[in-house]
């Protein structure tokens, strides 16, 4: 396995991103998260661990068009990539659900235990300190704005994440935690989750 992971990491790092905050670090991040919940879980480690490294391998800004299908474009050439590594050809389906089902924007529900882990190590890595890092390196990518002038938390307005940057939080940061498969997922999460409405609230009161 150690082979396979040194190659898909050189894949990877020629791969095209979408934005800085989907560089090797984050894949590197969601690797490690990964195979801790795939331990916790007795979950197929290389199945996890393959489709960990190359979720996003296929590159799609977040405000792209074809956003939607950027999953199952990663997941095609992950299996593709896979192929030429002499990869147990019994697990490449398993991989390629769960590279398909890890993402938000395609609205794949996971059927088994490693797309269920793939999808709560990628979700993780939205969340907490570097969450909020993030979702500012994207929302600078895509040239948002930080927040709306009058009503920066949406108190008396529909959050639209087209705009601002702050409002993905509202839309989406803040209910990652409820949507977490595993159970240590979950409990993570949750703390990561404490972090970001603490930020939040102290950006409220340098606003104001």
């Amino acid at each position: 396995m150690q082979n396979i992971e040194m190659a898909c990491r050189e894949f990877m790092l020629s791969a095209e991103l979408a934005d800085t905050a989907h560089d090797i670090t984050h894949i590197e991040r969601v690797v490690k998260v990964a195979k801790a919940l795939a331990l916790s879980e007795q979950a197929d480690m290389e199945i996890v661990v393959a489709a960990a490294w190359l979720h996003d391998c296929v590159a799609v800004a977040k405000n792209h068009p074809d956003r939607a299908k950027a999953s199952k474009m990663a997941a095609d050439k992950a299996v593709t990539f896979l192929q030429t590594l002499k990869f147990d050809e019994t697990k490449l389906e398993a991989v390629h659900h769960a590279i398909v089902a890890h993402s938000f924007s395609a609205n794949v529900r996971p059927t088994t235990l490693e797309a269920k882990i793939v999808q709560d190590a990628d979700r993780m890595d939205a969340l907490g300190a570097i969450g909020v890092s993030r979702c500012m390196k994207v929302g600078g990518a895509i040239a948002r704005h930080l927040y709306h002038p009058d009503d920066p938390m949406c108190e008396n307005r529909e959050a639209d994440d087209s705009k601002y940057t702050l409002d993905h939080f509202f839309i989406k940061l803040l209910h990652i935690a409820d949507h977490m498969n595993t159970e240590l997922a979950k409990e993570e999460a949750a703390h990561r989750t404490q972090f970001m409405k603490a930020f939040l609230e102290r950006l409220s009161t340098e606003i104001s």
